[in-house]
């Protein structure tokens, strides 16, 4: 005996899957779903991506490089003199102070010099990039919550 859910009315649609929701509103005194709400373009790019991002991070960059080179190349130099030209390391500048000695002593002033270079470099060129980049931010956070 053929069964009351067998005849072809009652197949279920092959077109729309089981779990799938009705594109009409299920009840007719829902409210119509709320349209998106548009998203403000920011006036200014996103942060991460700011020009000034990238000055600042070659400025800090460059900074690091020649204050870097400047210690370590001079300690590096020193090295080298000792390792392969012992002769001019052991050569007497003055009494008992030898060459050796005149430029490793020298190695402390160097590093002063380096540091002192690192500082003015940041004044000039990273500090009011860095500046800027804080106003604009803070600027930025007062707009959104202005909003």
């Amino acid at each position: 005996m053929p069964d009351a859910f067998s005849s072809p009315e009652y197949q279920p649609n092959q077109q729309f899957p089981y779990n799938s929701s009705p594109s009409y509103a299920t009840y007719p005194w829902e409210p119509p779903p709320a349209p998106p709400a548009r998203a403000r373009r920011p006036r200014h790019h996103a942060l991460g991506q700011h020009s000034d991002i990238r000055l600042l991070r070659s400025a800090y960059r460059w900074q690091r490089r020649v204050a870097t080179l400047t210690a370590l190349g001079y300690f590096v130099l020193f090295l080298l003199l000792s390792a392969f030209v012992p002769s001019l390391m052991t050569r007497s500048v003055s009494g008992g102070l030898s060459v050796g000695l005149l430029l490793g002593g020298l190695q402390v002033p160097v590093t002063c010099l380096a540091i002192g270079v690192y500082e003015y470099t940041a004044r000039r060129r990273v500090d009011p990039i860095a500046d800027r980049i804080r106003r604009q931010s803070a600027l930025d956070v007062r707009r959104e919550e202005s909003r």
